[in-house]
């Protein structure tokens, strides 16, 4: 049976029809809503694995329940709803950070708070490093966009217009936002930079495929794909910056504290999303309608 079609919002030539998209515009907005997305991310993450004490391994299996069960909603609904997309961001975000955390992190004290000797029930992480446990998810990465290349399928975020186009897409934004956690948290932990120095030096880089953009050699698929997996990195950090102890470099805020002001936040631009998209919709049929 042939694929179903998932249409957007493009114009078709040669009709007078519109179709409907089921992923936003790429605009400054959407940079500002990813970037509080992953930074609510890392500090809920962090929220119900650490503080909470669930740990590691159970956080892991219940985000990521959390992501299928989001991820079901945005590929069922018929067109682009910010609730639904951003949900779904969040949750890859959260279950990202935890599954990070698992791969990298052990039961060594560094990476316990308050002296305790466990963290929940089941194993404490994996060990591997953020070196290792960074390869493995870029090689990751790579067999997604492989496969997603051999299908022939667009890499835009605009065109994408298919069932099977979308859930490659959300494959490689669950893998490159836990991928930008680790990355996160090497900056962070490993790397000497702390927490505002590893935000600013992922700050740089952005700010140069900014400039990048206007070199017409770089495509903007590339630059959008490097953007979305450092603005994961910029959120881990932020996230650690805001509730990580002061003696650590941190302004102590707590990950409950910090995670409430953050989904206040990530709220109330859904809501400005959904009240933009509404009114784009009004617009555009005014237009098929022709109604001034």
């Amino acid at each position: 049976m042939p694929e179903p079609e998932v249409l957007t919002d493009m114009d078709v030539a040669g009709t007078d029809r519109y179709v409907l998209r089921k992923l936003p515009e790429v605009t400054l907005a959407f940079w500002v809503m990813k970037t509080a997305a992953t930074t609510l991310g890392e500090t809920a993450g962090d929220l119900f694995a650490q503080t909470l004490k669930l740990g590691y391994f159970l956080t892991t299996i219940a985000l990521f329940l959390i992501f299928v069960v989001t991820l079901v909603v945005q590929l069922r609904s018929r067109r682009y709803n910010p609730f639904f997309y951003w949900t779904v961001i969040l949750s890859t975000s959260m279950a990202g950070t935890t599954m990070s955390d698992f791969m990298n992190r052990d039961a060594s004290a560094k990476f316990l708070t308050d002296g305790a000797k466990s963290l929940g029930w089941g194993p404490q992480g994996l060990g591997l490093g953020y070196p290792t446990g960074a390869a493995i998810l870029i090689s990751l990465l790579i067999v997604i966009f492989v496969i997603w290349k051999c299908t022939g399928l667009t890499f835009a975020i605009r065109d994408i217009v298919s069932f099977r186009a979308e859930a490659l897409f959300w494959a490689a934004i669950l893998v490159s936002n836990t991928l930008g956690t680790s990355m996160g948290d090497f900056l962070s932990d490993s790397s000497g930079l702390g927490y505002a120095g590893g935000a600013l030096l992922v700050t740089g880089v952005l700010a140069v495929l900014v400039a990048l953009m206007r070199v017409p050699a770089v495509p903007n698929v590339v630059l959008f794909w490097i953007a979305f997996v450092l603005t994961r990195p910029l959120g881990a950090t932020a996230g650690d910056f805001l509730t990580k102890p002061l003696a650590k470099g941190g302004l102590d805020l707590g990950t409950a504290g910090s995670s409430a002001v953050l989904l206040a936040v990530l709220l109330c631009l859904m809501g400005y999303a959904h009240v933009q998209e509404r009114r784009t919709d009004a617009s555009r049929d005014r237009t098929l309608t022709g109604v001034s």
